[in-house]
């Protein structure tokens, strides 16, 4: 029934335009994905992303279950800021801002996330004993990775 938001900041020690075009093309989300969750696209894409870009995806949110996410590409301010958005898959509402600023030795990335659970009641539910939890394990699964590709 709720709608939720959940943030996350990281330091990242490069520049801006090297940050971009890391997280700006498609083929890196696979790498910043915790394996068991089995990420893979499924459509074809640019490496440049542009606003309208759809992008569709299989995801194993949890052991057993395996569904399509179909995202677009709502708004890009190159070096700035991203946002994709949900027309497909496990949520009834699914805005995602990935944000760059620049500071000194380094970029701040800023990801807002505001979701809406499936199921009404159900999902508010779900959201507190799994869904928050997961969304923690995979920006942590993220810090790791981007720490590994950027380090200090």
């Amino acid at each position: 029934m709720g709608v939720y938001q959940f943030e996350k900041e990281q330091f990242i020690p490069t520049t801006v335009d090297v940050l971009w075009d890391f997280i700006s093309s498609p083929k890196n989300l696979a790498k910043i994905t915790p394996k068991h969750m089995g990420f893979k696209i499924t459509s074809k894409y640019t490496e440049e992303m542009y606003e309208g870009m759809i992008i569709s995806y299989k995801v194993s949110p949890f052991k057993g279950y395996t569904t399509t996410w179909v995202t677009e590409i709502t708004h890009v301010k190159p070096k700035t800021y991203f946002v994709d958005e949900q027309r497909v898959g496990p949520y009834k509402m699914w805005h995602h801002q990935h944000i760059l600023i620049p500071k000194e030795k380094g970029v701040l990335m800023k990801d807002i996330i505001t979701y809406k659970p499936p199921y009404g009641f159900l999902g508010t539910i779900a959201n507190s004993i799994l869904i928050k939890k997961q969304l923690e394990q995979i920006f942590n699964y993220r810090k790791e990775i981007l720490n590994n590709y950027f380090p200090n």
